[in-house]
């Protein structure tokens, strides 16, 4: 076999997938503990190796080139190949390390991920984690995620997604609403009340309320003064201001009905839910910190939601 790599070659292929995976040559460098100037010569070597141009070089950034972002893949692949390698030779002594960049929408992020991440990194304690918590939709390849959590993950053969949980859903009200409004006590008692609606960052569309009646599946779209957009959490605001009826998920206001800040109604057509998952691009093999947080968040979350139809009540009947 003859040597097609010296260790020149290895280590600006390392300086490469650095600054494509900071989108910076001055993060890379930052990273590699070397100058900027180093970073930019390593580059060029391997542009001139190739003959492909890797980046396109702005004063403020530094973006892949559709070649770059497949060499780059592969290049990833490689030295994660060279990482799991040297991992089993010396038996799993090298802990994993390095970057997880990891996007969430806001109700999953406040109330699910957040509150795990401490306990991750007290077991993995050299990885550091950026948390991009919002609702737009990212591109894992022009970003450089490693993994997003979503509801309602829609069929992507380029995606794997690792089913978390079914968030339950509830409709809840404010204590004083109630008491002006009444409560209502069927699906079409809705039509007497103030809904408050959230549309779907991606699409604008209204999300429909979801129930079960007679054992079949409904869903309603209403009509209201309060339509909310971008961030879901500002209709549980809305609610507990006393501003009508929201329907959201059972983990979010959990406390509030606990501490009867809202009050929950149409309980009897309640029991529906929405997946949510964790996702990664499919055929990448995962770097070993990836996977210590795929494989940690698969065991954390099912014990956050011990009831399937994320009932309060069946809940503490079941611990009584």
């Amino acid at each position: 076999m003859h040597r097609q790599f010296d260790d020149i070659l290895l280590g600006s292929i390392e300086l490469f997938c650095l600054a494509a995976e900071a989108g910076s040559f001055t993060a890379a460098a930052n990273t590699a503990g070397v100058t900027p100037a180093a970073v930019s010569r390593s580059i060029s070597r391997l542009e001139a190796r190739l003959g492909v141009r890797l980046f396109v070089r702005s004063t403020r950034n530094s973006r892949l080139t559709e070649g770059g972002r497949e060499y780059f893949e592969q290049c990833r692949a490689a030295l994660n190949q060279l990482v799991e390698a040297e991992r089993k030779v010396t038996g799993e002594q090298v802990q994993p390390s390095g970057t997880i960049r990891i996007s969430a929408p806001t109700t999953y992020g406040h109330y699910r991920l957040l509150p795990l991440l401490p306990a991750f990194r007290a077991n993995y304690p050299l990885i550091k984690i950026e948390a991009h918590i919002s609702n737009r939709n990212i591109d894992f390849h022009e970003e450089n995620f490693d993994v997003a959590i979503r509801f309602r993950a829609q069929p992507d053969s380029t995606m794997v997604a690792r089913h978390l949980e079914d968030a339950g859903l509830v409709v809840v009200a404010s204590p004083a609403y109630l008491r002006r409004s009444g409560r209502p006590k069927t699906l079409a008692d809705l039509e007497q009340h103030e809904c408050i609606q959230f549309d779907l960052p991606s699409s604008g569309r209204q999300i429909p309320w979801l129930f079960r009646e007679h054992g079949h599946e409904k869903e309603i779209f209403r009509t209201g003064h309060y339509v909310c957009a971008e961030d879901v959490l500002a209709g549980v605001t809305l609610a507990k201001a006393d501003a009508g009826l929201f329907q959201t998920y059972r983990f979010v206001v959990e406390q509030d009905l606990a501490e009867g800040r809202l009050v929950e109604v149409l309980e009897a057509f309640g029991g529906r839910s929405r997946p949510v998952s964790l996702m990664y691009p499919h055929g990448r093999m995962l770097p070993s910190r990836v996977r210590a947080f795929v494989d940690f968040m698969a065991q954390q979350v099912p014990s956050l939601s011990p009831a399937r139809d994320g009932s309060l009540a069946a809940r503490r009947k079941r611990a009584a």
